[in-house]
C-alpha cells in the first residue's frame, strides 16, 4: 500500500514520480491501491480509484481489444507468460497505432514529435494523464529520434522490442517497408537504441502486471472480466447501481442494492403496494380504488425481459475512429475513454438487443429491449446483456452462468443466442483446423439450452441466430483506407488485415484475407453451423421455453441501408473493420422485430392497453 509511506515524490518509482511531478500531489490518488473489502462503504470509496487504474491498464493495449480475437477454445490455453489474454501481438499493434498517431499529430499540426506527444497526453482525461506522461518520458525521446530520422511506426516498434519476430516467422509490418528494406531499417534503429539505459527499466507493455503496484489490481480486473458480473453489487443479486464494470450498462439498474429480493425482472412482491420490488418504476396504491398500480396495469400483461447470450457484436464492440484520426482529434474525442475502457470497449447501452440510451457514437439506438418496453411499459429495466469479446458456443457455456433469473420468482424472458462469428473466426495460421465442427456446435448449444431450461421461468422463449456470412467484410472494405491511413493515404484495410494476420491476432483469418478460397471455405463452415442451429430449433423440445431460429440479417440490413441512400461499408465498424456498426445494429433490430411480429407474435407478448396511464402517472419510471 502507498498510504502512510512517505512522500511519493521522493524515492518512488518512475510511475509515481512522473505523476506527482506534474500534478504536485503528495499522495497520488491515481495509484492508491483499491480497497477490496466486502463492506459497502469501503468499496464505494475505492470505486473511482479502481476505475482509473482499470482504464490505465487497458489503455496500454488499445488495439488488443481492437482486434477482438476470439478467446482460446477449451483445449487451447493462454500463454502462461502473459496476463489474461494480453498476447504479444496485441502489444505490437498497440505500439504501431500509438506511434502512428503521434507521427501524424506532428505532421498535421506542423509541430515537433515531443509537442505531438504532449498534445496527445493533454487530450486524455485529466485523471488518466499521469500514466500517459510516464510513457512519454520513457519512450518519447527514442520515438522522437527515430521519427526524426524518417523511420516509420513499424521500425520504431520493432526497435523498441514491442514488436518481435518469432523464429521462422515473417517480419510483420503495417506500412510499406522503407526503401532500404525493413530489416536494414530495424537494425539501424536498434543500434541507436543500444545506448538507452532507462528504456530497459520498462521494456514491454505486456509486463505491466509484473509491477508490485499493479499485480494485485490485475488479478482483481481479471476476476471482474472472467465472471462477467458487476464489480459493485452490494447485495449479490447480479444487478448494480453503477453503470460500467459490468454494471447497469449491461443489466437493468438495481433500485435497491442493499436488498437481494429487489431487482429488475422479478414478479412484484405483494403487487408492489408499498415499494418497487422489480425496479420497473410502477408501485404504490391508486387512492381512488385502493388497487395497487402494479396489479392494475401489469397483471396479465405478459411481462417479460430480454437476455442476450452473445459475443463482441452483441456486446457492441466499438473503438471511436476519432481516437486515431488526427484531423478530428481533440480533448472531446477522448472524453468517453474511461467509460469505454471500463466497459471493455463495448457499448451495450447502445446495442441491437439491449440498448436503452441514445447513441453517442454515431447512428441511432434501436433495440429489442426498447421495443418490448414500448409495447409493454411493465418491462422497464428488464434486460441482461451476457456477452463477451471473443464469445463462441464453447466459452458461452461458462459465460451463461452469470445469468440472473429465478424460475419461481421472476418473469419469463426472451433469450437471444447469438454467437455470430467466433466459431469460425480465429487468428491461427491453420484457421480451418481451429474452427468449431458441426458436432461440437451441436454439443455446445444443446448443453447451453439445457442449462437455460433449468433456470428460465416457464413461458420463456429462445431465438437462435445463425452465423454471419463474413465475406461481406473483405468485399466492401479491403481497398478502402483505414482511419489511420486517411491522412497520407497509406493504410488500407487489406494492409491492416495482413498485419493482424501476420501477428496471429486477426479477429478472423478466414474472412479477412485476400485468399478467396479460404473466405469461401470459412463461409461454408459458418453455413454448416447455422444449419446445426436450425435443426436444433426444429427438433429439440424443452420444458420451460419454445425455440426458434433466424438467419443473421446482414443481407437484409444492407438492402435496407441502400434504400436509405447508404453504402454497405458504412455497416462495418471503421476502426476494427470487423464488427457491425451502430447503423447496422439499429437496422438489424427492425428486421428482427418484424420477423418476430409476423412469424412468432407470442414471443413479443401483447401490447399493454395501460401504457399511456403508466406514462402519465410514473413518467420515465425512474429512468434507466
Amino acid at each position: 500500500m502507498l498510504s502512510g509511506s512517505g512522500s511519493c515524490c521522493g524515492s518512488r518509482s518512475l510511475f509515481i514520480y512522473c505523476y506527482c511531478r506534474r500534478h504536485g500531489s503528495a499522495e497520488p490518488e491515481l495509484f492508491i491501491q483499491p480497497s477490496w473489502s466486502s463492506q459497502a462503504s469501503r468499496m464505494k470509496g475505492s470505486r473511482q480509484t479502481f476505475l482509473n487504474l482499470f482504464c490505465i491498464l487497458w489503455l496500454l493495449l488499445l488495439l488488443k481489444a481492437a482486434s477482438s480475437s476470439p478467446l482460446p477454445r477449451g483445449k487451447d490455453p493462454r500463454p502462461p507468460s502473459l496476463p489474461f489474454g494480453l498476447y504479444k501481438g496485441h502489444t505490437c499493434v498497440g505500439c504501431v497505432l500509438v506511434v502512428s498517431v503521434i507521427e501524424q499529430l506532428a505532421q498535421w499540426h506542423n509541430s515537433t514529435v515531443k509537442a505531438a506527444m504532449e498534445r496527445l497526453c493533454d487530450y486524455i482525461p485529466e485523471k488518466l494523464q499521469g500514466f500517459c506522461y510516464v510513457l512519454a518520458e520513457l519512450y518519447g525521446p527514442h520515438i522522437a529520434e527515430l521519427i526524426d530520422r524518417e523511420m516509420n511506426a513499424d521500425v520504431v516498434c520493432h526497435s523498441l522490442r514491442l514488436c518481435k519476430q518469432d523464429p521462422g516467422q515473417p517480419l510483420c509490418h503495417l506500412y510499406s517497408p522503407p526503401k532500404v528494406g525493413l530489416n536494414t531499417a530495424i537494425r539501424k534503429a536498434k543500434r541507436i537504441m543500444k545506448t538507452s539505459k532507462d528504456l530497459k527499466i520498462f521494456m514491454g507493455f505486456s509486463s505491466v502486471c509484473a509491477f508490485p503496484l499493479l499485480a494485485d489490481l490485475c488479478e482483481k480486473i481479471q476476476h471482474v472480466l472472467r465472471n462477467k458480473l458487476p464489480f459493485e453489487d452490494f447485495d449479490g443479486d447480479k444487478f448494480s447501481t453503477f453503470p460500467t464494470l459490468r454494471g447497469y450498462h449491461w443489466r437493468g439498474r438495481d433500485c435497491d442494492d442493499k436488498n437481494t429480493t429487489v431487482y429488475p425482472g422479478r414478479r412484484p412482491d405483494n403487487w408492489d403496494a408499498k415499494s418497487d420490488s422489480n425496479c420497473n418504476g410502477i408501485w404504490g396504491v391508486d387512492p381512488k380504488d385502493g388497487i395497487p398500480y402494479e396489479e392494475k396495469f401489469c397483471k396479465g400483461a405478459d411481462s417479460k425481459g430480454v437476455v442476450l447470450l452473445g459475443d463482441s457484436a452483441g456486446a457492441h464492440f466499438h473503438i471511436p475512429p476519432e481516437w486515431m484520426t488526427v484531423t478530428q482529434m481533440s480533448a472531446k474525442s477522448f472524453a468517453n475513454l474511461p467509460t469505454a475502457f471500463s466497459d471493455e470497449l463495448d457499448w451495450p447501452q447502445f446495442s441491437e438487443i439491449t440498448g436503452f440510451l441514445n447513441s453517442t457514437i454515431g447512428g441511432w439506438t434501436d433495440s429489442l429491449y426498447l421495443r418490448l418496453r414500448k409495447r409493454n411499459r411493465c418491462n422497464h429495466r428488464d434486460l441482461q446483456n451476457i456477452s463477451q469479446n471473443g464469445g463462441s458456443s464453447g466459452n458461452l457455456l461458462s459465460l451463461i452462468k452469470s445469468l440472473a433469473r429465478n424460475q419461481l420468482l421472476d418473469n419469463p424472458a426472451i433469450v437471444i443466442y447469438a454467437t455470430i462469428g467466433n466459431d469460425v473466426c480465429n487468428g491461427e495460421r491453420d484457421t480451418l483446423a481451429h474452427m468449431t465442427t458441426p458436432k461440437e456446435m451441436l454439443s455446445n448449444v444443446v448443453q447451453a439450452l439445457r442449462y437455460l431450461d433449468s433456470h428460465l421461468p416457464n413461458g420463456s422463449h429462445v431465438i437462435l441466430t445463425g452465423l454471419v456470412d463474413g465475406r461481406f467484410l473483405w468485399d466492401n472494405l479491403h481497398d478502402r483506407y483505414h482511419p489511420l491511413g486517411e491522412l497520407n493515404k497509406d493504410v488500407t484495410y487489406s494492409q491492416l488485415y495482413s498485419f493482424l494476420d501476420c501477428l496471429q491476432v486477426s479477429p478472423c483469418s478466414g474472412w479477412l484475407t485476400p485468399n478467396e478460397t479460404l473466405r469461401n471455405l470459412t463461409s461454408e463452415r459458418a453455413l454448416q453451423l447455422s444449419n446445426v442451429l436450425k435443426e436444433i430449433a426444429r427438433s429439440e423440445k424443452f420444458v420451460n421455453f419454445d425455440i426458434f431460429y433466424m438467419d443473421f440479417p446482414l443481407r437484409k440490413t444492407a438492402e435496407e441501408w441502400r434504400k436509405m441512400g447508404g453504402e454497405p461499408w458504412q455497416l462495418i465498424e471503421p476502426v476494427d473493420g470487423f464488427h457491425p456498426s451502430q447503423i447496422a445494429a439499429a437496422l438489424g433490430t427492425s428486421i428482427t422485430w418484424q420477423k418476430a411480429l409476423h412469424e412468432w407474435p407470442q414471443v413479443l407478448g401483447k401490447e399493454n392497453p395501460f401504457n399511456d396511464q403508466i406514462e402519465a402517472i410514473f413518467k420515465d419510471q425512474g429512468g434507466h
